[in-house]
Order: C-alpha cells, then structure tokens, then sequence
C-alpha cells in the first residue's frame, strides 16, 4: 500500500490506524512497488522500470545480444497465416504480457504491443521473434521512464492521431491520444477502433 498527501501529520494518522486494525510494517519513503522504481529529488519524481526490464532480459537469454534502435521495423508485415504455429503459444502470451506491464511506464511501447497483442489467439514464429525484437529494443532504452515535474503548471493538454484503415487484417483504423498536465504525461492509448473503414469505391 502507498500512503500519499501533504500532510506528515496525517498520513502518520493513518497509518496508526491502520496498524491498529491489521499490524502494517512501515517500509518507510517510496523507492520500489510492483516492479516499479521511483527516485525523487527537489524537481520532481522519476518513475522506471529497469530492474523489470532486466529481468525479462535475463529471462529470455538475451543479455548478450545486440541491442535494436527501434521496438518495431517500419516495413514490419505480420499474419496470421504466415510461420510456423507455436508448440507453446503460452511462452509467447506471457512475454507479450509482460511487456503490456511495462506499459505503465513506457508509453513508447504502446503501439508495438498493441501491434502484437491482436496475434496472441494464435501465435506463430515470426510473432515471437517480433516480440523478442522488442525486448532487444528494451536493452538500449533500459533507463527510460516518466518524469513528474514539481514545478509543472496545472494546465491540461491532448494530442491525438489515427493511421487510416492501417490493419491489413480488418481494414480499421488505428487512433492514439497523449494527456499532459502541465508538463507531465498522464494518460496514453493506442487503440483500433471497432468500426471497420470503407474505401470511395465501396461507398
């Protein structure tokens, strides 16, 4: 559990409350939940996610391999009918969720997994080699994460943009959106819309 708020006073409060009702060990100032790591200075808080990104490095004998400067190839054309099935589908799934948990903490990632996640019925070995493309993508982006600026402004800004009829699959559109308080990032998606598009010539 993180306990925040401006006032030391009252967040002790709470917390002899919550001892009283269920005996809680004080771990003291925030530096590390849920595979997420936080630092913080008189400028703001820094959220990461290296010691996950290193062990899903560790875990798929990747740490001698090259790194790659981008989490997807611009001319990258995956099926659903081209490569060989999977004899374990779950290896693929599991590391592809892993991946959507990095997620909270790298937004560069959210159209790659988007990307790979609608394979994930039924994946094939080009999907899984995509996937540990990714991963190469995570060893030289390993200390990337989001800064939170003390000294932000509260004014409220998005940015969108869609990728007409991109799916060669369902012919929909891809859309995505950015939030920013101030200067600071707080919501992100990408997302395929469920209506499908039609060409003039259909129309």
């Amino acid at each position: 559990m993180i306990l925040t708020g401006k006032s030391i006073s009252q967040i002790e409060e709470v917390k002899l409350a919550l001892d009283k009702a269920f005996t809680i060990k004080d771990l003291g100032q925030l530096n590390y939940f849920l595979g997420i790591e936080v630092k913080r200075n008189a400028q703001g808080i820094f959220l990461s996610q290296r010691k996950y990104i290193n062990d899903i490095i560790t875990d798929c004998n990747m740490v001698d391999y090259i790194a790659a400067p981008a989490p997807l190839s611009a001319a990258l054309k995956l099926s659903t009918k081209v490569g060989d099935v999977l004899e374990d589908p779950d290896v693929c799934r599991r590391l592809v969720g892993r991946l959507l948990y990095l997620g909270i903490t790298r937004p560069d990632l959210s159209y790659a997994v988007q990307h790979l996640s609608q394979f994930m019925h039924a994946p094939r070995s080009p999907h899984l080699r995509v996937v540990m493309h990714v991963v190469r993508y995570l060893k030289c982006t390993i200390d990337q994460g989001l800064f939170y600026s003390a000294n932000s402004n509260l004014k409220i800004s998005a940015y969108s943009d869609s990728d007409w009829s991109a799916c060669q699959f369902s012919n929909r559109s891809l859309s995505s959106y950015v939030v920013f308080l101030g200067s600071n990032l707080v919501s992100w998606k990408t997302k395929k819309q469920q209506t499908m598009s039609k060409s003039s010539t259909e129309a």
